[in-house]
């Protein structure tokens, strides 16, 4: 049984899976990750956090025959990640980049290089999983929303700030106003300022992805499938079910959507 493992690294957090060679990335079956885990991106600059990763990866991972890894962290975490997997020195690093190609897809970007990896990696998960009209939506540390056409080419998308950014970002400008404790909004008028920064960060989500369909619809691109992955994926869902706009919207949350495309990336070009 040969397996390839998977890492996407993000600026939050590192998410890895192992699976099978031959087995198929368009599985929505969860079982399809044979060994998967996460941790906050930040402890791979932590020279015991790294060696307990080792530890961990090494003793219950089996060696892959392959490493594919797309990353828009900082290349001191990148680094640190392969020094975790050394003794693994023997197997090769797949690197996956916003102009990597994939037979089927292509971007309209400018400069595809400078499209984050982990979009891209998103964009070939969402083409293996559906070959309609898409949007792909992240709601991580950024929230990001990309239009991909049933034709197989990418139209751009956009990068704004996720809950949490957006939130800090209003305190760190101002003199009074304090974070909310927690990420809990609704679609109301808010009564206080905690419960007005949250339900104005979520508005700016929902009012996103709500102008994202219909500029898709102007463009002959009417929306069959929205793809959500992210950290704050259920909130952004939850949202849209009670919005009277949106809340017929063809939702499908994929876990891991960028992993799923860097696996679809690497046995295409196996």
């Amino acid at each position: 049984m040969s397996f390839l493992l998977l890492f996407d690294l993000g600026n939050t957090r590192l998410k890895w899976a192992a699976v099978e060679q031959d087995d198929l990335p368009s599985e929505r079956d969860k079982k399809v990750w044979a060994f998967s885990g996460t941790i906050d991106t930040k402890l791979l600059l932590s020279p015991e956090h790294c060696q307990e990763l080792a530890q961990y990866i090494l003793q219950t991972v089996p060696q892959p025959i392959s490493i594919a890894i797309c990353s828009v962290a900082s290349p001191q975490a990148k680094n640190n990640l392969k020094n975790v997997l050394a003794p693994w020195s023997s197997t090769p690093w797949i690197n996956l980049q916003g102009d990597s190609p994939f037979a089927g897809l292509r971007t309209q970007y400018a400069n595809p290089l400078s499209l984050g990896a982990d979009r891209w990696a998103a964009l070939i998960g969402a083409r293996t999983l559906f070959g309609g009209n898409a949007l792909v939506v992240s709601a991580g540390t950024a929230s990001t929303i990309d239009l991909l056409g049933s034709n197989g080419i990418h139209y751009g998308g956009w990068i704004l700030p996720g809950f949490t950014l957006m939130a800090n970002s209003l305190v760190d400008g101002t003199a009074q106003l304090q974070a909310p404790k927690a990420l809990s909004a609704s679609r109301e008028f808010a009564l206080s300022s905690e419960a007005a920064i949250q339900n104005g960060c979520l508005a700016a989500q929902i009012g996103a992805l709500h102008e994202a369909i219909t500029l898709a619809a102007e463009l002959h691109h009417p929306i069959e499938r929205i793809f959500i992955d992210g950290g704050n994926a259920d909130v952004l869902v939850a949202a849209i079910h009670a919005h009277p706009g949106l809340k017929n919207s063809p939702l499908e949350i994929v876990d891991r959507l960028a992993l799923r495309g860097l696996w679809a990336f690497v046995q295409q070009n196996n």
